[in-house]
C-alpha cells in the first residue's frame, strides 16, 4: 500500500485499531466497569479525529466480538446501547464530517435486535456517499467467521475451483474492496484475538502498553513515528 508524506512521517492509508481494556482501566481506577465502556467510546471518537486529521483516509476499529456475547447480559446491553447511539445519535457527527461508515461483521445474526440491525444499516445507507475517510467498524465480528461465511458463499454460487483466488475471496468478505490495513495496533495485549485474518496478513504490528480510554494524541504520532520506521517488503 503506497503512502503519503507528511514532513518526515509516512502516513498509513489504513489503520485498524484494537479497542482493548476499558474494563481493566475501570478497575484500575475503581470505577464500573460500563462507566469504562463509556470512557473507551468517548477515546473512540477522538482517535477518530486525531487520525483522520493527520492524513489517514481509514480506520478499522474493533469494537464486538463474537465472542463477547459471553459477557454478562448487563455489560452487553450497556454495549450494545454505545453501539446504537453511534449509529443514531451520533450519525450527524459522521455525516458533518463527511465520513463513511462501514461495518465488518455477522449482522444477520440472530442475537442481534431488529433495531440495531435496522439503524446499522441506515447508518450505512446515509454515509454512503461522504468522501472525505472511512471508518470500518469491525461489530459483532470475527475473523475465522468471516472466512467461513464466504467459503460457504462460495461453495453455495457454486464456483469452479479454479477460479477460487484471493481477489475472489476478498469479494465475498463482509466488507469487499477495502484495503488491507497497513498497520494494526493494539492496546494492552499482545494478539490479534482473530481481527482482520485475512486482511492482516501483511499489516505492520504495533503494541501501546495501556488501557485503550488512556491513548492519547501523543500515541498516535508515535504509532505514525513507529510506521515510518518500518521497512514493508510483503516476502519479496
Amino acid at each position: 500500500m503506497k503512502t503519503s508524506k507528511k514532513g518526515s512521517v509516512n502516513i498509513p492509508h489504513h489503520i485498524g485499531f484494537i479497542v482493548d481494556g476499558n474494563r481493566r482501566w475501570a478497575r484500575k481506577y475503581n470505577f464500573p466497569v460500563n462507566y469504562g465502556h463509556k470512557r473507551g467510546y468517548d477515546k473512540v471518537k477522538k482517535v477518530i479525529d486525531w487520525s483522520f486529521k493527520k492524513g489517514i483516509k481509514v480506520l478499522s476499529l474493533y469494537a464486538f466480538s463474537t465472542e463477547n456475547w459471553g459477557r454478562s447480559k448487563g455489560e452487553i446491553n450497556h454495549l450494545m446501547n454505545l453501539i446504537k447511539q453511534l449509529f443514531d445519535q451520533d450519525l450527524k457527527y459522521f455525516m458533518k464530517n463527511e465520513i463513511k461508515l462501514l461495518i465488518s461483521g455477522w449482522m444477520d445474526d440472530p442475537r442481534l435486535s431488529a433495531e440495531i440491525k435496522k439503524i446499522a444499516k441506515e447508518g450505512q445507507r446515509r454515509t454512503k456517499n461522504n468522501k472525505k475517510g472511512i471508518v470500518n467498524l469491525a461489530f459483532n465480528y470475527g475473523g475465522r467467521l468471516e472466512i467461513i461465511q464466504a467459503v460457504k458463499r462460495i461453495v453455495k454460487e457454486k464456483i469452479k475451483v479454479s477460479a477460487i483466488k484471493e481477489d475472489l475471496i476478498n469479494k465475498y468478505l463482509w466488507v469487499p474492496g477495502l484495503p488491507d490495513p497497513d498497520i494494526i495496533v493494539r492496546t494492552s495485549e499482545m494478539r490479534l484475538s482473530g481481527f482482520l485474518l485475512w486482511q492482516s496478513a501483511y499489516s505492520e504490528l504495533c503494541f501501546i502498553d495501556k488501557y485503550w480510554p488512556s491513548m492519547t494524541e501523543k500515541d498516535v504520532d508515535g504509532v505514525l513515528a513507529e510506521y515510518s520506521r518500518r521497512k514493508r517488503r510483503f516476502g519479496r
